[in-house]
């Protein structure tokens, strides 16, 4: 655990963003996020400097954050200036005016900020293989990784702040130059037929457009996977779109202008790469810093179970409870070792639920499942959860008819549904502590369902246990019995 919240303050070329930390330190919550679009690298790319507003902008955000983590009780910040500082003429001098702040900012070179991303994408997708692309304002990082590691890192000199003079000559231009940055940088090979991992703001903020376009029942970025096709259709299209994107509400008016760039340089990266799929990250720089720091045995847990069991612990009446459950239902099925960690997170989260009303318990869970904070998990894997908290809470069956629902296929929703009627059968045999279902069993062989209870425990088996006894063996199309032994 963090004892205190940690900051990490990230001086982008196009926003200075604070993130201030707490909880799990394999993956901890966010307890505040605030961004400014200072815009520093704007001029960079015609003058090489950052202008007088831009700095302006910044200092008056970080002379800001400087009081909030104080007054935050943060217990370390760190501070980081990236590729528009690292080019400006001007940039030591505006460093040393945040020092002034009373900051001790880091300059990131750009090789260290391509395997930053990359430890970012790590911590939230642990099994990436592939490509990195983490686009700013002043520059492009990329980065191999793959088995848990980073490998090679460069920095390009595209950004989505500096690429208008290069714009000036035509698109065909940037392509160009593009296309000869990435065979110096020896990454085309190492990208061709991998995922791509889209880190940034811009990227990002394209993406959760494209979802709005497409009604995507999801609104969940994190580990989105954009169709290949779309960033040329999006780059063709966006000139057309300025009611759509003004309206757009998850879009600031100063991110607005960017997204063009973003859409013609993540074509530019589709054609010259030739990736299998384009995976969104909404982990970047500031969680590779955090992850930078964690020990080897930190960094090897799961950080979806880290994280539900964390909000277990907070919002659940009996700690560990979870994965007590998870063992007691886990010999009735033959779940794959994926399969059985969306389990276990559902479990960690089967009580999470219970000070909302009863009448609107399942929706509850449901919706902490599909928008909690979770990361190592795609969308099905979301929904999965959701289902099995949506019977667990008592939603019945009627989940397939949520517009999610079709981001699964139909067996991955019927097992899903048989963990929440197992969950609620062991929550109400147990009454959420450990002892009976410590004292108990539940065995599936010879088309029967079969809870063992000890003997002198055979009380226990109340009506309300039979009863979800009996939903529960009927789901699987098997006889319930209880015997004691």
């Amino acid at each position: 655990m963090l004892e205190n919240p940690v900051a990490i303050i990230d001086i982008g070329s196009n926003s200075v963003r604070l993130v201030v930390y707490a909880g799990s330190a394999r993956m901890p919550s966010t307890l505040f996020n605030e961004k400014v679009m200072a815009g520093l690298g704007k001029c960079v790319a015609s003058t090489g400097k950052l202008s007088d507003e831009a700095q302006e902008r910044a200092l008056g955000a970080l002379s800001r954050f400087h009081i909030l983590i104080r007054q935050m009780g943060v217990r370390k910040t760190r501070v980081v200036a990236t590729a528009a500082v690292r080019e400006a003429s001007n940039g030591a001098e505006f460093m040393e005016r945040v020092r002034e702040i009373g900051f001790e900012p880091e300059l990131l070179p750009g090789q260290a900020e391509g395997y930053l991303a990359g430890q970012g994408v790590l911590s939230g997708i642990p099994d990436a293989d592939g490509v990195v692309g983490d686009l700013g304002g002043g520059s492009l990082e990329l980065g191999d990784v793959g088995s848990g590691e980073v490998g090679k890192a460069v920095s390009l000199p595209f950004g989505v702040l500096r690429i208008g003079p290069l714009l000036a000559k035509g698109e065909s231009s940037v392509g160009k130059k593009l296309g000869k940055a990435i065979d110096a940088s020896g990454f085309r090979s190492l990208a061709r037929g991998r995922p791509f991992y889209l880190v940034g703001g811009s990227w990002r903020s394209l993406a959760r457009f494209d979802m709005a376009l497409n009604a995507h029942p999801l609104p969940i970025v994190h580990q989105y996977e954009m169709p290949l096709s779309r960033p040329a259709e999006l780059h063709k299209a966006l000139p057309s779109l300025k009611a759509e994107l003004k309206a757009f509400a998850a879009l600031t008016s100063a991110r607005v202008p960017t997204l063009p760039n973003a859409a013609l340089l993540l074509k530019i990266m589709v054609d010259e790469l030739k990736p299998s799929a384009l995976i969104v990250s909404s982990l970047g720089i500031r969680e590779g810093l955090l992850y930078e720091g964690l020990t080897p045995d930190q960094r090897a847990r799961d950080p979806l179970i880290e994280a539900a069991r964390e909000a277990g612990r907070g919002l659940g009446r009996f700690k560990e409870h979870g994965a007590l459950l998870d063992r007691w239902i886990a010999p009735v099925f033959d779940d794959s070792p994926d399969m059985a960690r969306l389990r276990l997170a559902a479990c960690l989260l089967g009580d999470i639920a219970w000070a909302a009303h009863p009448d609107f318990r399942a929706e509850r869970g449901v919706d902490m499942a599909l928008h909690g904070n979770w990361v190592a998990v795609d969308a099905p894997g979301r929904v999965m959860i959701a289902q099995a908290l949506f019977c667990n809470f008592g939603g019945g069956r009627s989940f397939s008819q949520h517009p999610v629902a079709r981001l699964c296929r139909p067996d991955q929703l019927q097992r899903a549904s048989l963990w929440g009627y197992a969950m609620r059968l062991g929550q109400r045999l147990s009454g959420g502590v450990a002892a009976s279902l410590e004292n108990s069993r539940l065995v599936r062989e010879n088309g029967h369902l079969r809870l063992e209870l000890r003997k002198g425990n055979e009380a226990l088996f109340g009506e309300a246990v039979e009863k979800r006894l009996e939903t529960l063996a009927e789901a699987m199309g098997v006889q319930a019995k209880a015997v004691a032994v």
